[in-house]
């Protein structure tokens, strides 16, 4: 029997294996940073992006207000425990589901012939038809999903609040199995 470890591992695996925290950790901070750079300004813009959201014309209008005030809150929080590391599978998947609703948001304008622009990092409002950047803003946004995607793969980061508050346990020594020994056959009967 043979245990793979790390330093036995093909060695695109090992480079895979020991790289991963810092790529992880380039990812957390780079999904975290998007994440306040969108939040931030629609704290103190409520009204603005109230409007952005009514001007997608997806959510009923009871609705429109609650996901205005509540999307800039929801954003800040994923940015904050992305960046500190905490729940970072968890929080990477929300960012998935996140930003695979924006992305669903923004073709849904295109395929609906609504001429917006999107209002993500700045206002948005009603644009000529020649003047819609629908798809750099999905192709934007799968820019951001792909630190996600590699997140829910690779949550273990460096730096994180998950290695502090959940340290990786030693790894178990591999038992070995005993043989057998050989079977006798009739050769070795004499």
């Amino acid at each position: 029997m043979t245990v793979e470890t790390a330093d036995t591992a093909p060695g695109w695996r090992r480079t895979l294996d020991t790289g991963s925290p810092w790529v992880s950790l380039a990812a957390r901070l780079g999904l975290g940073a998007m994440w306040l750079f969108y939040s931030l300004p629609k704290l103190t813009t409520a009204d603005v992006d109230e409007a952005d959201v009514r001007r997608f014309q997806i959510l009923p209008g009871s609705m429109v207000n609650t996901f205005a005030h509540t999307q800039p809150f929801l954003e800040l929080a994923l940015g904050i425990l992305v960046i500190v590391g905490l729940g970072t599978r968890l929080v990477a998947l929300l960012s998935g589901v996140v930003l695979l609703v924006y992305i669903g948001g923004i073709i849904s304008l295109g395929a609906r012939g609504i001429h917006i622009s999107c209002g993500c990092g700045g206002s948005g409002g009603t644009v000529s038809a020649g003047q819609t950047r629908y798809t750099l803003d999905v192709l934007r946004d799968i820019g951001y999903l792909i630190p996600a995607v590699w997140l829910v793969w690779r949550p273990k980061s460096k730096f994180s609040a998950d290695q502090l508050l959940l340290p990786e346990p030693a790894p178990a020594t591999p038992v070995p199995t005993p043989r057998r020994p050989a079977a006798k056959g009739p050769a070795s009967r004499r």
